[in-house]
């Protein structure tokens, strides 16, 4: 597990960097409202991992690629599954540890399968929207959800809403080191954080942006 939070940190964190590299981050993330911080990062995050897979309608080239990417970290295979495959569909729940703070992210993957796959002119076509799903949620909502391990794989809590503003802004990050200092708490299963770890390494390494 402690192998796992390197990965967590510096990859999901530069994952959420380039999200916040696209020109539809609205200015309101740098507002300290609790809300429009949990509207920021989900939009960071969606524009993160969906980058990769971004374009994939119109582009051939691109429409492979995208499709190779979403095979490679999003098929499982899985005989007891219809079609002998399944789709991977992490959930996690992002919140602080202050409820006044009234931060809650709540971010899955290829939660609606259905959804994942538009006819194009040159065929069956990744969705890239609907590989990443990321949701604002009130307390009461977010509360819920960590309640119901069925709805809710790993939660990541942060101190509060000036620690995920003073992440964002940071060139990289060290996990261990926020652990430490109680910057940050995880909980639930820890076999999502090594998931969600190499999903946003590739995603990285996909984009020709990791070191």
């Amino acid at each position: 597990m402690h192998a796992a939070f390197p990965c967590l940190t510096k990859d999901i964190h530069q994952v959420m960097r380039r999200g916040a590299e696209s020109r539809e981050v609205p200015a309101a993330l740098e507002s300290a409202a609790g809300t429009l911080i949990a509207s920021g990062m989900a939009l960071l995050l969606k524009l993160g991992f969906g980058l990769v897979m971004r374009d994939s309608w119109l582009d051939q080239d691109q429409s492979e690629k995208a499709m190779t990417f979403f095979k490679d970290h999003f098929v499982i295979t899985d005989p007891n599954a219809l079609g002998g495959e399944r789709y991977y569909q992490g959930k996690f729940l992002m919140r602080t540890r202050k409820a006044k703070d009234k931060m809650n992210v709540y971010m899955t993957f290829c939660s609606k399968p259905e959804a994942l796959f538009v006819d194009t002119p040159f065929g069956p076509c990744l969705n890239p929207l609907a590989v990443v799903d990321t949701k604002t949620l009130d307390e009461e909502k977010a509360q819920a959800l960590e309640e119901n391990p069925d709805q809710v794989d790993l939660v990541i809590r942060f101190k509060d809403n000036a620690a995920i503003l003073g992440l964002i802004g940071k060139e990289d990050v060290d996990i261990v080191g926020l652990l430490l200092d109680n910057v940050v708490q995880l909980t639930g299963n820890f076999g999502h954080l090594f998931k969600l770890g190499a999903i946003a390494a590739e995603t990285e390494a996909a984009l020709g942006l990791s070191d």
